[in-house]
């Protein structure tokens, strides 16, 4: 099962929340230099000359993505002959097998290759053309390509999967440069308004897992969702946590509970097993609000039903609802189902599963002689 709580997942793989470097490199930008080693395919290229067009493309050996590009880009350089293609090779550990790959791949990688220019003993992303181009772009990613037109400008920026329809128009002159850079200062302008109001939830979100205190974080994710609707099921998401911690507001956390399960999420079962087992993790502070156990149970078997009653993950959290609901018996036979399904999974060798089965059997044992105690 997933012991992490459902906003801390969300918040880690908050959109560019740990970058706050200013992006220098943008369409429009002025061509950086091409400070490479050396060229082991092709003639050399030693500058950008007027009036010629060119695609600047940033690749690695051992990047799937980018060896899936390479024959699309061989198609391309034959299409448009008078657009020099250059792939510059970057992060990679050992140079010496770049050579020996373009030499294996013969014609189906048909373009100039160049090697980024890396101090001895630098690091691999310390190359020239990672500072130079990619850095500066925040270009995080490969593969990822620059076409740089005629004027010496970079006229486009992207993945290379993308670049038809933009190389098209910039070498039959028909790209409307101003155009585009003001959508691209658009683009930037809403992903730093976003990142800005993530940074914001994140350092809230880490006050409240301190504090348990939820009145600022809960104003902010309100807040967040008007200014992103597209992403308001997700802060909902985090809102619930926060509603049903210990200093939360049980009627409204039910009442935001029963809304993400009529939402789009309401039917993902990893998503439900994780709220599920954020009000019955062993884990809290303080055990939830039994309405909130009640909820917890409910949510827990939808995710099962879902998933046709084979995900051990999830009947592991469906056992642990039955449990804190005082519904041994269902545990106990849940959690039996649990030790039948882990066989070659991931859970095969966790002790905590038979351990669960084992503290479900004794509570139940224990109920069954309580009123022979008693008298």
């Amino acid at each position: 099962m997933n012991k992490y709580l459902i906003a801390a997942t969300m918040i880690a793989s908050a959109w560019w929340a740990n970058w706050s470097v200013a992006q220098e490199l943008t369409m429009g930008s002025k061509a950086p230099k091409l400070e490479v080693s050396r060229f082991i395919k092709g003639d050399t290229v030693k500058g950008f000359e007027q009036g010629k067009t060119y695609v600047v493309e940033f690749w690695a050996t051992w990047c799937g993505p980018c060896l899936a590009t390479i024959p699309h880009l061989t198609k391309l350089q034959k299409e448009y002959k008078d657009v020099t293609f250059i792939g510059v090779a970057i992060y990679e550990e050992d140079q010496e097998k770049v050579e020996a790959f373009v030499e294996k791949m013969g014609d189906k990688m048909d373009y100039r290759v160049a090697l980024d220019s890396v101090a001895e003993d630098a690091q691999p992303d310390d190359g020239a053309m990672v500072k130079g181009w990619m850095n500066p772009a925040e270009q995080r990613g490969i593969p990822a390509s620059f076409i740089v037109n005629g004027d010496g400008v970079i006229a486009w920026i992207g993945h290379p999967g993308e670049i038809d329809e933009p190389l098209e128009q910039i070498a039959t002159g028909k790209w409307d440069l101003v155009a585009e850079v003001k959508k691209a200062k658009a683009i930037v302008a809403e992903r730093k308004k976003i990142e800005a109001i993530m940074t914001k939830v994140s350092k809230l979100y880490h006050e409240f897992q301190e504090t348990g205190d939820s009145e600022e974080l809960l104003k902010e994710l309100d807040a967040a969702a008007k200014e992103i609707p597209a992403r308001a099921t997700r802060f909902s998401l985090i809102k619930f946590q926060a509603l049903s911690g210990p200093k939360g507001n049980v009627d409204q956390a039910l009442q935001l509970g029963a809304e993400i399960l009529e939402s789009d999420v309401g039917t993902d079962a990893e998503v439900l097993n994780n709220i599920a087992w954020m009000l019955v993790s062993p884990q809290r502070d303080k055990t939830a609000d039994p309405k909130l156990l009640k909820f917890a149970l409910k949510v827990a078997m939808k995710a099962d039903d879902l998933q046709k009653f084979e995900d051990p993950s999830i009947a592991d959290t469906v056992a642990k609802a039955y449990f804190d609901n005082g519904q041994l018996e269902k545990a106990v036979e849940t959690q039996e189902r649990v030790v039948k399904l882990i066989p070659g999974t991931e859970l095969e060798n966790d002790p905590d599963v038979k351990k669960r089965l084992r503290q479900y059997k004794r509570a139940l044992d224990a109920s069954k002689t309580e009123p022979a105690a008693k008298k």
